[in-house]
């Protein structure tokens, strides 16, 4: 049975949804490389600010059963062309990123298109894999909302 999302583009009003799921300790704490202070709505603002105006930019909000679940972006801002995703918690284990994900491919056909995900992100790895991203190198930054340096593997789609 096929999962009821769908991808439109995001709307300032779906900022504050956003926002709420960021919140969320154990989201934070599984996707380790999120904002210095998620409770910061100021810092969040004006990141979002950035992403709405910025260029090679891909953005959609994720909605599943008309509510918004999360948002997919595609973006250049470490060089290679990467996507991104957050899914609040309350969507977890319905299959919701990996149909977005496939979704959004349709839309995003560059290739080679690049992922990341801390190495005990096992649910974001499983989700890169089942759209076929393999991995294909290794990094490690400092993760916020770990407070510590995290091992990273970076994936690559094509």
């Amino acid at each position: 049975m096929p999962i009821d999302i769908c991808l439109r583009d995001v709307t300032e009003a779906d900022l504050d949804m956003f926002f709420q799921q960021q919140l969320d300790p154990e989201a934070n704490q599984m996707a380790a490389f999120t904002a210095k202070d998620p409770a910061d709505r100021e810092a969040f603002d004006g990141k979002w600010a950035k992403i709405l105006a910025g260029e090679r930019i891909t953005l959609k909000a994720i909605l599943h059963a008309g509510q918004v679940a999360g948002y997919i972006v595609s973006h250049g801002w470490f060089g290679d062309l990467e996507v991104s995703y957050w899914i609040g918690k309350e969507f977890w284990g319905r299959g919701i990123a990996t149909a977005a994900l496939a979704q959004f491919l349709d839309v995003v056909q560059t290739r080679p298109l690049y992922a990341r995900a801390a190495q005990d992100n096992i649910a974001s790895l499983r989700v890169l894999q089942k759209c076929g991203f393999k991995i294909s190198g290794e990094d490690r930054g400092f993760a916020n909302a770990r407070g510590e340096e995290v091992a990273e593997f970076i994936l690559q789609l094509g």
